[in-house]
């Protein structure tokens, strides 16, 4: 597995096109066995294997289960240090996309690079850590100009999602970068598609929700990737529903109040969009 990792990546940093696309398809194919493959299949042949173009995949596993297959556990446990990290990786690519330029080929390696960065961020939820650094949070904000195709908008809004998702340290981030104002004024431009609005308001009613800091956000400084035991797999994956507070993080956790009051700044009738929030519950949580 870490070879393979090791030659996906010298693909992802080459500024070839087909180069980089190959080394995101061998990342893909990866991740895919990973999460599709059969239980039956050996340790050894998940290693090996890459999902080749017209496979039919098999059922995907749930992610609860996940923690206990062998081949992912070796994965995660690859991701804790630098050298084999994936998200590191993607997001050096997806820098390096950016600064092509805006055509068609680039428009398809970047939303294949938004794709797999998301897959990484819900495999491995310590690997969010990187976007409280600002210049990787800047990356994405970039992403949101107008002048983007709505198909990278859209998915630059689902990245934010995951990267946001039970890490209130990066949320502050966000916020500190002008996110909302980025978000807003976006959302208000007569150009923007409604496929993208519809995005918009999804992510607004995402980021009203109160905060919970997971167990791995308790844990580590935004800068670096975390250092975990495999005993301590579960942990990635749970979620507090209660709420609380506890920790360094929590103390930078904020409510649905507050962050209303922030994005009211940017946005009329801002207490309608909460108010639906508290009863349709989208996300299946409580809204105080």
């Amino acid at each position: 597995m870490e070879a393979l990792l090791s030659v996906s990546f010298d693909y992802l940093s080459s500024y070839d096109n087909t180069k980089i696309r190959k080394g995101l398809r061998q990342v893909e194919g990866l991740l895919a066995q990973i999460c599709l493959s059969k239980s039956k299949m050996s340790v050894a042949e998940k290693r090996r294997s890459v999902v080749g173009p017209g496979t039919t995949p098999a059922s995907p596993k749930q992610l609860g289960a996940l923690k206990e297959d062998l081949a992912f556990r070796e994965f995660f446990k690859l991701q804790e240090g630098f050298e084999c990290n994936v998200a590191i990786r993607l997001i050096a690519c997806l820098e390096r996309l950016l600064g092509k330029g805006s055509n068609g080929q680039n428009d398809l390696l970047i939303l294949s690079t938004l794709e797999l960065i998301q897959g990484i961020l819900l495999l491995h939820p310590p690997s969010r850590s990187l976007f409280g650094r600002e210049v990787y949070m800047n990356l994405l904000l970039d992403l949101l100009d107008p002048s983007n195709c709505p198909a990278i908008q859209s998915s630059t809004l689902l990245t934010l999602v995951c990267a946001l998702l039970s890490n209130p340290q990066n949320t502050r981030v966000f916020e500190t970068l002008d996110g909302l104002l980025t978000v807003t004024s976006l959302q208000k431009l007569r150009s923007t598609s409604r496929e993208v609005k519809f995005k918009l308001m999804e992510f607004l009613y995402f980021y009203l929700m109160p905060e919970t800091p997971s167990v791995q956000s308790l844990t580590a400084p935004s800068t670096a990737v975390l250092q975990r035991s495999p005993s301590k797999l579960g942990g990635a994956f749970s979620r507090n529903v209660g709420g609380a507070k506890g920790g360094g993080e929590g103390e930078v956790a904020k409510t649905t109040e507050e962050k209303q009051a922030l994005l009211g700044r940017y946005l009329p009738n801002v207490e309608a969009l909460v108010e639906d929030l508290k009863e349709s519950a989208p996300f299946g949580g409580t809204v105080g």
